[in-house]
């Protein structure tokens, strides 16, 4: 398999060509090989493309890693300081790179936030919350209420981060969205669409009073802890699939 071919596997349910509208330049980032012709024999997973991802990839002999967080954000820049750190160990070491932000954040059911609703027994589950015209988050609801104390605690379980809850709300929650990652402002969204409860990665200061005041519950896992699970589902979906051997690179900042 080329990095190419990898990335059209992906691809072939991801569909970066629908989400336009995300500046993260998904899909391959860094080929290997001087024409990506090269064979991948192993990929590494990894929230985050960093440098000591990168590294750890390559302890592992990995031929690629794929990431949720990519190196490259849509506009120009100069390669020096912690992006050339980042760029040069991939490119001295022939790693090929390739990253799905948005597309991994929607997607059902491989996404970060329909698999988290799926992995918290959520049902009736659909799309909620939008980010530049792109719905990214999911919702749904329980079929036996729960505290947000015990909405934490398995989202904890989870995600292996320590989840905190924010009691502001009703008692016991049925009702639930969930956008992964940095995504506190959208707690307005669930208390637009009178949602009981609001799962996001982290929770900012700026939104602290506003839900106390519209009395939801929020819970925040973390923007790591959050965003594990899609390219844990990518991982799992390829090795069935596919056959072919992964590692994962767990690198918690605990944010």
């Amino acid at each position: 398999m080329t990095v190419k071919e990898l990335h059209d596997f992906f691809n072939s349910f991801l569909k970066i060509e629908d989400f336009s509208a995300d500046p993260s330049l998904n899909g391959i980032q860094i080929q290997n090989g001087e024409v990506g012709s090269k064979e991948i024999h192993k990929i590494a997973f990894a929230v985050d493309a960093c440098e000591e991802s990168a590294l750890r990839a390559i302890e592992e002999g990995a031929d690629a890693l794929v990431v949720h967080h990519g190196l490259f954000w849509g506009h120009c820049e100069t390669i020096t300081g912690s992006l050339y750190k980042r760029v040069s160990t991939f490119i001295k070491n022939d790693l090929a790179l390739l990253a799905y932000h948005i597309p991994l954040d929607a997607n059902n059911p491989y996404g970060n936030n329909f698999g988290l609703a799926k992995m918290l027994g959520l049902q009736a589950v659909e799309g909620f919350g939008y980010w530049r015209g792109m719905s990214i988050g999911a919702k749904g609801s329980f079929s036996s209420p729960v505290s947000a104390e015990e909405l934490a605690a398995q989202l904890s379980a989870l995600t292996k981060t320590q989840c905190r809850a924010f009691s502001f709300g009703k008692e016991k929650i049925s009702s639930v969205g969930i956008i992964s990652g940095g995504a506190s402002e959208d707690v307005a969204e669930a208390v637009s669409e009178g949602l009981d409860a609001y799962i996001t990665g982290e929770f900012a200061h700026e939104q602290y009073h506003y839900a106390q005041e519209m009395k939801i519950n929020v819970i925040s896992g973390g923007h790591y802890g959050t965003e594990i699970i899609g390219v844990s589902l990518l991982r799992e979906k390829l090795e069935k699939e596919m056959g072919l051997e992964t590692c994962f690179i767990d690198l918690p900042t605990n944010l």
